[in-house]
């Protein structure tokens, strides 16, 4: 009947949750499989922020009397000056997804009698992750490198004058007073240096996305229709001495990204920011090598220097026939390291572990050399 579900809501559960036995209980519900839509909130790598300084509290207007001291003059306190808004780079964060598009500092409180000021206002801490740029109508304005490191991305105002201020030999009883000041009001965009350590760069349907479920923990969608992952995601792949490494997954390119066709430039930034990429090319189609180099002109055309960056080529879906004929035609065909393994399968994604890990290797080190501290997950 229709009072049915009223009813299940009303009843009892038939377990504890506050019970450590019933808690590790199977009847405890299952988490949902998260879609796409919302898989796309889970990394932000570049977020449109509005920032508003707290309102500086107003003057206090009292005069002091009590008795015997009818006329005691003037007694208003200063108001409190508003709280600002500030951007603090910490290590735990990795995505921008937590940031709001705005922020409004805290205000002033007004100033009181007996020259009492009124409290400042607590300032508003935005913790972005390490790495971060700040730009302001297309500028940078901020470089958040190092763990800790602050930026006032917008003041707070003033607090106004009190009564008590304007005390003078020639004006004895004071009536003037001022309101706080507005806090300071920006409009500023924040956008990730580093999106991860690695890059999957491929044209649609390459097979990027199943990559990246069976080497991480990552669920990217997963479709046979191009353009599926219409964002990056992340995967985080762990070793057993507990590095981690980072690998994202690019939306697919097409011929003429870097004109902004199909998805556009701003899918060639998530590359720009890895330190080592991996082709992955699909083995099955005719000329897989054709694909490379479309790629790498891509890369090119869009910043120079881009495609020759540390890189491993990374033949996919090994599984089918044409894929096995393909596989030396390839090899002869370019210079680049290629390891041959099938996403759907799982064959030989240990060599593509290793080799992963021996280019984060390479990256440390070579940061290290450089006095820089590598970026770590």
């Amino acid at each position: 009947s229709r009072w049915e579900p009223a009813l299940l809501l009303l009843s009892p559960p038939a377990f504890s949750t506050s019970c450590a036995r019933c808690a590790a209980d199977g009847r405890l519900r299952r988490k949902r499989a998260v879609s796409e839509r919302r898989l796309t909130r889970y990394f932000v790598d570049q977020r449109k922020v509005r920032v508003v300084g707290g309102q500086g509290g107003g003057g206090g207007h009292s005069f002091y009397s009590e008795p015997r001291k009818v006329f005691g003059g003037p007694d208003g306190g200063n108001g409190g000056d508003g709280g600002h808004v500030i951007l603090k780079a910490d290590q735990q964060m990795k995505s921008l997804s937590s940031v709001f598009p705005f922020y409004q500092g805290f205000h002033g409180e007004r100033g009181g009698s007996r020259n009492c000021y009124g409290a400042n206002g607590a300032h508003m801490y935005v913790k972005v992750p390490v790495g971060t740029l700040v730009k302001e109508d297309g500028k940078v304005v901020a470089d958040l490198t190092q763990h800790g490191e602050e930026y006032i991305a917008a003041y707070g105002g003033a607090g106004g004058k009190g009564n008590r201020f304007f005390l003078s030999n020639e004006n004895r009883a004071p009536k003037l007073f001022t309101p706080g000041e507005p806090g300071q009001e920006r409009v500023l965009h924040l956008e990730l240096k580093t999106t991860a350590h690695a890059g999957l760069v491929g044209f649609p349907n390459a097979g990027k996305s199943s990559l990246l479920r069976a080497i991480s923990r990552a669920k990217p969608a997963v479709a046979a229709y191009p353009f599926t992952t219409l964002n990056p995601h992340v995967g985080i792949v762990h070793y057993q001495d507990y590095e981690q490494v980072a690998v994202a997954d690019i939306p697919g390119l097409i011929k003429g990204a870097h004109q902004n066709h199909g998805l556009g430039m701003a899918f060639l930034k998530h590359i720009e920011r890895c330190r080592f990429l991996l082709y992955v090319v699909d083995l099955s189609v005719p000329q897989p090598w054709i694909q490379l180099q479309e790629l790498k002109c891509e890369l090119e055309a869009y910043e120079k220097g881009l495609s020759e960056r540390p890189c491993v080529v990374v033949g996919n879906k090994i599984d089918l026939a044409q894929s096995r004929i393909n596989l030396p035609l390839l090899r002869e065909q370019i210079a680049e390291r290629v390891i041959a393994l099938s996403a759907l399968t799982g064959d030989n994604l240990e060599e593509l572990l290793l080799h992963l890990r021996e280019l984060y290797d390479t990256y440390v080190k070579t940061e290290q050399s450089r006095g820089q501290s590598p970026v770590k997950w």
